[in-house]
């Protein structure tokens, strides 16, 4: 089997990134386009701001699309949520909290643990996808990539809560305050990729592309309202059609780096058994985990 390609630029600027996306050679125009970023929990400051991601949004007449959390904070409740997308400066594009107003479920054929997902209803009105990704560390999950961004971010907050207990529950109150038992952390692994098989499957692989900005490289998600200042410094924008590949090729750029900051996120990752979403993933024949690497610079 041909390996997966995964484009690499050192370079992080809005022109890159267009560029990186350009080399994907896609057609988005004359589609309704959804952009699933994290637009990022209050506090925290790490995020793919709108300076950064701005060209390309306008560029595909995007539409920022998130939903709402499964943990208390600014993002839970939409009301707060539309806060926080206006307080980071994401209202210069058109946004949708796509379970505002309501959730389906989708079904997950032969999932590990899930036999089905929960997600925002509002995902139905866009036929193309970028999934833009910040690419960094997670408390839960080790690091937050494409497959993070495609199963908790596009889960609604019940679905959510049904993530991240394996299939047990929809509980998005008190979620990790000891109102569920939450599952041996493979299962959690690997109910992620259950729902990436899930939303891809229902969307069509053909109709979703992935770009991940490797900077701010915390150990903490932007999730987080206070997350770790990062201890390494920035690798660049990967960009792929294969979500499996482009987080391995990620998870390989920190474990490779000659940067000695790395072995706080290497901790982290491995510490959380990170790298098992991506081998589920895989196993559920959403990518390849071999993949060759093009550099664009």
């Amino acid at each position: 089997m041909e390996k997966s390609k995964v484009y690499f630029t050192k370079e992080i600027t809005p022109e890159s990134l267009e560029r990186m996306f350009s080399v994907l050679g896609v057609d988005f125009s004359s589609h309704k386009v959804g952009v699933k970023i994290s637009t990022g929990e209050p506090g925290g400051n790490n995020y793919l701001h709108p300076e950064l991601i701005g060209k390309l949004v306008n560029k595909l007449n995007g539409t920022i699309i998130e939903c709402c959390t499964a943990y208390g904070g600014g993002r839970q409740d939409p009301a707060l949520h539309w806060k926080a997308i206006e307080d980071h400066g994401f209202k210069v594009f058109p946004c949708d909290i796509m379970d505002e107003n309501g959730e389906k479920e989708i079904p997950v054929e032969n999932g590990f643990h899930l036999d089905k997902d929960i997600i925002g209803e509002n995902f139905d009105l866009y036929d193309k996808i970028l999934i833009l990704s910040h690419f960094k560390g997670h408390a839960m999950g080790g690091f937050g990539g494409a497959l993070k961004n495609i199963s908790i971010g596009i889960a609604s907050s019940h679905g959510k809560g049904y993530i991240h207990t394996a299939g047990k529950s929809t509980c998005n109150q008190g979620l990790f305050e000891g109102a569920v038992e939450l599952p041996a952390q493979d299962d959690f692994l690997e109910s992620m990729a259950d729902a990436c098989k899930a939303v891809i499957s229902y969307k069509g692989k053909e109709n979703m592309v992935y770009i991940n900005v490797a900077n701010r490289l915390s150990v903490d998600c932007d999730c987080d309202s206070h997350p770790a200042e990062p201890e390494m410094g920035d690798i660049g924008i990967f960009a792929s059609l294969d979500p499996v590949a482009i987080d391995q090729a990620c998870y390989d750029a920190v474990k490779n780096s000659p940067d000695p900051g790395k072995a706080a996120l290497i901790e982290r990752m491995d510490s959380r058994h990170a790298i098992r979403t991506v081998e589920a993933a895989a196993e559920h024949g959403l990518g390849q985990r071999k993949y060759e690497l093009i550099s664009m610079d």
